[in-house]
């Protein structure tokens, strides 16, 4: 009974440790910055959750020793092989961040993984400091761009990974001679969806690579069709690899008790009531992910129910992102629509911040309001579902990979054709509390199917297998 009353203690301690520190995290108004989901302007959603900090044991025998089942990470093939990864830049954007959960997840199984920024500050600001020593201390070795470390670590390395179409510029300008030798071990991993990337400038070596990585269906779709109508060029074997909640976001999602303080502590903060209803879009405040929009449908959904008098909890528009201290035309633009309706009392904006798990836990329904092409996969969206939260996406882009229409959520188009019907879906959810929590049940089941951290190494293990025996045969020949 002791051993059990300990055990109980020690997770009892761990559940409210992991509670305090988010509570924490969301009273800081000051945090570094707002995970930015769309590097250099892409629509690409991917976002940094540090790895668990447990490993994955290579020793079996040790394990058994003690009773500790042993995991078998789908990774465990690379321990000891050399990796090089090579960021376009090193930043709280999407692509840099992304690129980091795979090194710490390679360096978990015992891989040697190196770092190349491309374009690094000549100043080292403090992100870039902090994000650093955050890779040191996991023990990822940072390499400089130039010079003949970097030339000499690509020889060598079983593997190079070039995150984003913009890192491919990296080749030329620092390979030189050499980059024949090292494109047959070239993994390209892409997230842009926007036009002005399809450039040879960047992308020139595509086709002579040993595969393209790429964040959904539809983005792989479109880089091939672009590749061949604008370059003329074809795209090498692509892989279309998923994204998935880190352990650590599942974690929280699955404690009632953790999301339930959660839920008290920023409700309170944004002055609302336990049964009033919030609908929240999370993401960068920039016109491409239609903050803009969004609030033009709550306004109109505010009006529909005036004009029916339906009897409803007061329902409230959330948007996480926001920076004032940019001095953004388009966040000023915000703030004057919602003054110029006068739904002031309806509206909050919230500040940038690293953690977005109080806030799903703190609302009912998720906007995913992505425009043009919308998301290339959209990670926000299945840490929503994992909260049980339906979501009112754009019928654009991966969220259609994501959301299945009138089962874990609701589509609506693009543009200024999309405002009215994302307001009627936003009444719709207001009015049937059941269909809400029959949805978000059925997107957090959805998650536990496909989305969690294990699918997504299982779908890059394929990957990198793939990549390696391309390179092995390369070199046979």
């Amino acid at each position: 009974m002791a051993k059990h009353s300990s055990v109980a203690m020690a997770l009892f301690r761990k559940r409210w440790l992991i509670v305090v520190a988010l509570l924490v995290m969301v009273s800081v108004t000051t945090a570094i910055a707002f995970i930015v989901r769309a590097s250099l302007e892409s629509s690409c959603d991917c976002r940094l959750y540090t790895t668990n900090q447990k490993r994955y044991n290579s020793s079996p025998e040790s394990s058994k020793a003690i009773g500790v089942a042993v995991t078998q990470s789908p990774l465990s093939f690379m321990k000891s092989r050399l990796v090089l990864l090579v960021s376009h830049e090193l930043s709280l954007s999407g692509g840099p961040l992304l690129l980091m959960e795979l090194a710490f997840l390679l360096r978990g199984v015992g891989a040697e993984v190196c770092w190349i920024t491309n374009q690094r500050p000549s100043e080292t600001n403090n992100v870039v400091y902090s994000l650093e020593h955050k890779m040191l201390h996991r023990g990822v070795q940072v390499v400089s761009a130039k010079g003949q470390e970097a030339i000499d670590t690509a020889l060598k390395a079983d593997l190079v990974v070039l995150n984003t179409a913009v890192a491919g510029k990296w080749l030329d300008a620092v390979l030189k001679e050499h980059v024949p030798q090292v494109l047959p071990k070239v993994l390209w991993w892409i997230h842009e969806m926007r036009g002005h990337y399809f450039s040879l400038d960047y992308v020139k070596h595509l086709p002579y690579v040993a595969g393209a990585m790429i964040d959904s269906h539809v983005t792989a779709e479109y880089w091939k069709n672009r590749t061949q109508e604008r370059l003329r060029i074809k795209m090498p074997k692509t892989h279309v690899v998923h994204l998935g909640n880190s352990n650590e976001l599942m974690e929280i999602a699955e404690d009632s008790v953790a999301k339930r303080i959660l839920r008290e502590h920023v409700r309170e903060s944004l002055g609302v009531r336990n049964e009033d209803i919030l609908f929240s879009l999370i993401n960068s405040v920039t016109r491409g992910k239609g903050q803009d929009l969004f609030l033009r449908s709550f306004y109109e959904s505010l009006q529909i129910i005036q004009e029916r008098k339906l009897q409803l909890p007061s329902i409230h528009a959330v948007v996480v992102g926001s920076d004032m201290t940019s001095h953004s035309k388009f966040e000023t633009e915000l703030r004057n629509f919602v003054i110029s309706k006068k739904i002031q009392n309806y509206v909050h904006f919230v500040n940038k911040t690293l953690t977005v798990a109080p806030y799903l836990a703190a609302v009912d329904v998720l906007v995913q309001n992505s425009q043009a092409r919308g998301e290339c996969f959209g990670r926000i969206t299945i840490e929503a579902m994992a909260f049980q939260l339906p979501v009112l996406g754009t019928a654009a882009g991966g969220t259609q990979e994501i959301v299945t229409n009138g089962t874990t959520g609701l589509l609506h188009p693009v543009g200024k054709e999309g405002i009215m019907p994302l307001a009627k879906n936003i009444v719709r959810l207001a009015t049937h509390v059941e269909r809400r929590l029959t949805m978000g049940k059925k997107g957090y089941e959805k998650v536990k199917e496909t989305f969690l951290e294990r699918h997504m190494e299982e779908r890059i293990a394929g990957v990198l297998k793939d990549v390696l025996q391309k390179a092995m045969e390369h070199q046979r020949t």
